[in-house]
């Protein structure tokens, strides 16, 4: 197909691109405002130090640094086994939530060989995910010097509940502009699809293309104007209708 075939084919099948188009996009709509239940997200941060020997004070230590960033990796481990979240469960009885869910909704991550950690809960509400994620480094921090036995662990920064709660799973301008592209693209695939299945001759050009002969008559399709005024002048006369003198004998 030449570039004036593909833009024939679309203006003619613009009807159902548009249709499609509309159709995906409301349903994309619908589907955010009263289908798509709103996540909040909190985040709480720790970092893993380890206390300098005195001699040392002041002085950075690169192999105790390096130290402290392969632990993470370990700890992160450690944050959502049960032997942290049994004791978040029974420290927090206000959470009203299970192990095995808990640890669900947590995420542990580190930007790179880093000693900080980003500790995050996901929640239907967001005094919950701040609750939650807030419980949970205490009691991560209160239970390492038992477990690893070092205290290695400080409290960064805790999650507010004066931050603005904003749904992470919530993009509509996103969602829409996706959904957009998605469905006329669809709709331009469907137009395509069905012009290549469809092989009536739709005008002279088409049987020329096929028969590789040329057009020598074209008989044009009469509109119901024409129809209606040739009916007005000519109008059909039965036998005896015509004019005629009559003779006096």
């Amino acid at each position: 197909m030449q570039l004036k075939e593909y833009i024939r084919v679309i203006r003619k099948r613009m009807w159902l691109i548009g249709s499609i188009v509309l159709l995906v996009c409301a349903v994309v709509g619908i589907k955010n405002v009263y289908f798509t239940p709103q996540v909040y997200e909190a985040t709480a941060k720790l970092i893993i130090n380890q206390t300098p020997r005195p001699d040392r004070a002041g002085v950075v230590d690169y192999s105790v640094v390096q130290t402290n960033i392969a632990l993470t990796n370990s700890y992160k481990q450690i944050m959502i086994s049960s032997a942290i979240m049994d004791q978040v469960v029974a420290s927090f009885p206000d959470l009203k939530v299970t192990p095995t869910v808990l640890a669900q909704k947590l995420r542990v991550n580190t930007a790179g060989d880093s000693q900080v950690m980003d500790v995050t809960v996901r929640d239907l509400s967001y005094t919950k995910a701040v609750k939650t994620v807030n419980a949970v480094a205490k009691v991560f921090k209160r239970q390492i010097p038992s477990i690893m036995k070092m205290d290695n662990v400080t409290i960064l920064s805790e999650a507010s509940l004066t931050d603005p709660a904003i749904p992470v799973n919530s993009n509509p301008a996103e969602q829409m502009f996706i959904a957009f592209a998605i469905s006329l693209l669809l709709g331009i695939g469907l137009a395509f699809l069905l012009e290549v299945l469809d092989d009536t001759f739709k005008n002279e050009e088409d049987i020329e293309k096929e028969l590789g002969l040329p057009t020598l008559s074209l008989i044009t399709k009469m509109k119901k104007e024409d129809k209606r005024s040739d009916s007005s002048t000519t109008t059909p006369k039965q036998v005896g209708e015509g004019q005629y003198a009559a003779i006096n004998q």
